[in-house]
């Protein structure tokens, strides 16, 4: 079963707040002319108002459209009520992001009632539990990729089942751009073995997929379209890391240090609450003249504290050129469990590490930042906490 609340962002601030509800309605990331739309509610998107979109593009084709910006805190906790609610009915729910849910029901002794008899207990209880202008969206079938096509095929508040009496009827109504992982280009190369259609992918041999995608997905496409799980993996976690998108900019060394100080504690943060040290760091830089620069650097030994992180991304960051930054990005990898703690003959790791745990806890208990470096006085208000749509694991 896959679960898809609907209009995410929008819907619970329109939740949260009943003058929203039945209006046009966006989520961007700034009340500006040039901020983007992180979501629009139902009823904008009847106006063809749609995600990436900019405020002002929206204006246009909707003057009086409502803009607010994101409320993460909200956000998660909604995240988090939702998934106690699935709970209930499976020891097996997956969070696919912020607003999708995958719900294996295998082995379950509740499946007896009928799945679909138990998504519309769920759609209840998010009524009655979480609010009653939230709706979710809810596919049914034998794999997670159909299940997720199922709950694309009616929105809002979907309930569709694909299985094996009806699948082929339901390709017919299809474009393979509806398919998820099947964008402009992927339908390029398919157009050019002849397939045109999700019948057509369908009834393709594995040369002429081979043909197309000229790699393993060849095979994968072939079983996700007749019903074969082939994307039931959870990868594990290669780094941390955190951005920001700077509104103006100098170009200057001491621009970039107290934003940059920022990203590393909140990355550094994010890094030992998930129990890894970590022995790379990558830096990245996009400035305003479209160019990239970025770098990495290997460390002899692994770090976790936020000030080694931030001492070795300074040591990068005066490599870079000195022109004005769109985009500042901070990155540790290679990351290692945090049981593997690497001694020093001149440093007390234990004691470092201890001192950290207590700052990280009286950071959980009052709140992000209460005891930051000083040098972060100066970037209060930036560096705006988000939310990313797939970075739930750390919710």
């Amino acid at each position: 079963m896959h679960l898809d609340l609907n209009s995410c962002f929008a819907s619970i601030e329109q939740q949260a707040n009943p003058f929203l509800r039945g209006k046009p309605l966006v989520v961007a990331a700034y009340n500006s002319p040039g901020g983007c739309i992180l979501a629009s509610s139902i009823e904008a998107k009847k106006l063809n108002i749609k995600t990436g979109m900019r405020v002002k593009d929206a204006r246009s084709i909707y003057p009086d459209i409502l803009v607010t910006t994101p409320d993460p805190n909200k956000y998660r906790q909604v995240h988090l009520d939702l998934k106690k609610i699935l709970f209930v009915y499976s020891p097996q729910v997956s969070p696919k992001s912020i607003d999708e849910f995958v719900i294996d029901f295998t082995n379950c002794l509740n499946v007896k009632k009928g799945l679909f008899e138990i998504a519309r207990e769920i759609k209840t209880r998010i009524k009655s539990n979480l609010g009653e202008w939230l709706t979710v969206s809810i596919g049914i079938a034998p794999s997670r990729f159909l299940a997720k096509t199922a709950s694309n095929l009616q929105k809002p508040d979907g309930l569709n089942e694909i299985n094996k009496i009806n699948f082929l009827k339901i390709y017919q109504n299809l474009k393979l751009t509806d398919l998820h992982g099947i964008n402009i280009r992927n339908e390029l190369r398919l157009n050019n073995v002849g397939i045109h259609s999700v019948v057509d992918f369908y009834l393709a041999d594995k040369l002429r997929l081979k043909a197309a995608f000229k790699s393993i997905a060849a095979d994968y496409w072939y079983a996700r379209l007749r019903g074969y799980e082939v994307d039931a993996v959870d990868f594990s976690r290669k780094t941390f890391g955190n951005s920001y998108a700077l509104p103006h900019s100098k170009g200057t060394t001491e621009e970039l240090l107290p934003i940059l100080q920022k990203l590393v504690e909140k990355t550094g943060a994010r890094l030992r609450q998930a129990g890894f040290f970590a022995q790379g760091i990558h830096l990245s830089l996009f400035f305003r003249d479209h160019t990239l620069w970025h770098k990495s650097c290997f460390l002899k030994k692994t770090i976790f504290d936020s000030r080694d992180i931030y001492q070795e991304a300074v040591h990068i960051l005066k490599q870079c050129p000195l022109k004005p930054v769109h985009t500042l990005s901070v990155n540790c990898f290679a990351l290692v469990p945090n049981k593997n703690m690497q001694l020093e003959i001149f440093t007390d790791v234990e004691e470092k590490q201890n001192l950290v745990k207590s700052i990280d806890k009286i950071n959980t208990r009052f709140g992000n930042f209460i005891l930051t470096p000083a040098r972060m006085v100066l970037v209060k208000d930036k560096v705006i906490d988000r939310i990313a749509f797939g970075g739930v694991k750390e919710i």
